[in-house]
C-alpha cells in the first residue's frame, strides 16, 4: 500500500487522522514536537467528519485548525504540488485569521498569535534544512524581533528524505509516518507509543471502503482539474491570445472551485472573475 493515495501525503487522510477531536493526541505530539515547548491545552477548531470529507471530495482546500495554550491559533497545510505562491498564499491566510479570530473592541497588543505550518513535497527554500521558521527584525539590529504574534514554519519533505534520520527525535518520527519511510516507522513505533497509535489509527482510515471512495473521487477531481488547466494553456498559446488565464478560470469555475481560489490561480481580480462567473451563469 505504498500508493501515495493512501499514506499522509494525501490530504484526505491527513484531515482524517489530525483533524479530529478524539485523535487531539496525535496533533498535540507533533506541534510539540515541531515548537520544542509543552502544550497544555489544544482544541481542533475544525474536526473533520467522514461526511465533511467527502463533501470537501471536489478540491475544497481546508486546513486543519487549531487553538493551543489558549492563545495561540495554529493552521497546518499539506501541500504536494508547488504552486509556486505558498509563501504569498501563508501570509494572506494569516493576515485573514488574525482579523478573523480577533475580538471587537480588542486592544491590539492582545491579539492572539498565529502560527502557519506548511508541510511540503517539494522543495522551497536555498537552504540545507528541512525545517525553516521565520521572524521579523529590524535591518540594522537584528537581535530585534518586530511581529512578535505571526510565524511561519515550512517543512521540505524532499530534504527531510536526504538526511540521515536521527529516529529518536520526535519531530522526525511524525515526519517519517507522513513521508511514509517504512523502515523508519518501524522504528518509529517502537520507541513511540502515540507513533504506534497513530499508525494503526492511520491502516485503519486507509482500509475503510468509504475513505478509499472519497479519496479516489477527490484524485479523479483533480487528475481533470489540472488536465483542464493544461488544455486551457495550450489553447491560448496557440491561437496567441491575451485570454489564457480567463480560460482557466472557466475552467476552475466549472470544476466548482470558488472565487478565491480561482484569484489565486489566475491572478486575475476578484471583480473580473466575478463578470466571468457571471457569464457563465448565463
Amino acid at each position: 500500500m505504498n500508493n501515495l493515495l493512501y499514506t499522509l501525503k494525501n490530504d484526505i487522510l491527513f484531515k482524517a487522522l489530525f483533524g479530529k477531536e478524539e485523535n487531539e493526541k496525535y496533533l498535540k505530539s507533533l506541534l510539540e514536537a515541531l515548537f520544542q515547548l509543552p502544550i497544555y491545552k489544544i482544541e481542533i477548531i475544525t474536526e473533520y467528519t467522514l461526511e465533511q470529507l467527502a463533501k470537501e471530495e471536489k478540491g475544497g482546500r481546508l486546513d486543519i485548525l487549531a487553538k493551543i495554550n489558549d492563545s495561540t491559533y495554529v493552521n497546518i497545510e499539506l501541500q504536494i504540488r508547488d504552486e509556486k505562491n505558498i509563501e504569498e498564499r501563508t501570509l494572506y491566510y494569516a493576515s485573514r485569521l488574525l482579523t478573523e479570530k480577533s475580538q471587537k473592541g480588542e486592544r491590539y497588543e492582545e491579539l492572539d498569535n498565529v502560527v502557519m505550518v506548511n508541510i511540503l513535497d517539494y522543495e522551497l527554500l536555498e537552504f540545507d534544512e528541512f525545517v525553516s521558521d521565520t521572524i521579523t527584525v529590524i535591518n540594522k539590529h537584528r537581535e530585534y524581533e518586530t511581529i512578535k504574534n505571526q510565524k511561519f514554519y515550512y517543512i521540505e519533505l524532499p530534504k527531510f528524505r536526504k538526511t540521515n534520520i536521527d529516529i529518536n527525535d520526535p519531530l522526525n518520527q511524525w515526519l517519517a509516518l507522513i513521508d511514509n519511510n517504512e523502515e523508519a516507522i518501524k522504528m518509529a513505533m517502537v520507541k513511540n507509543k502515540t507513533i504506534k497509535e497513530a499508525k494503526e489509527d492511520l491502516d485503519k482510515l486507509r482500509a475503510d471502503p468509504k475513505m478509499r471512495g472519497i479519496i479516489k473521487l477527490r484524485d479523479k477531481w483533480e487528475r481533470d482539474y489540472y488536465n483542464g488547466i493544461a488544455c486551457a494553456k495550450d489553447e491560448g498559446l496557440e491561437q496567441g491570445t491575451n485570454d489564457t488565464m480567463e480560460r482557466i478560470a472557466i475552467n476552475s469555475f466549472k470544476m466548482g472551485n470558488t472565487i478565491e481560489q480561482t484569484s489565486m490561480l489566475t491572478g486575475l481580480s476578484k471583480e473580473k472573475l466575478q463578470k466571468i462567473k457571471s457569464k457563465i451563469r448565463n
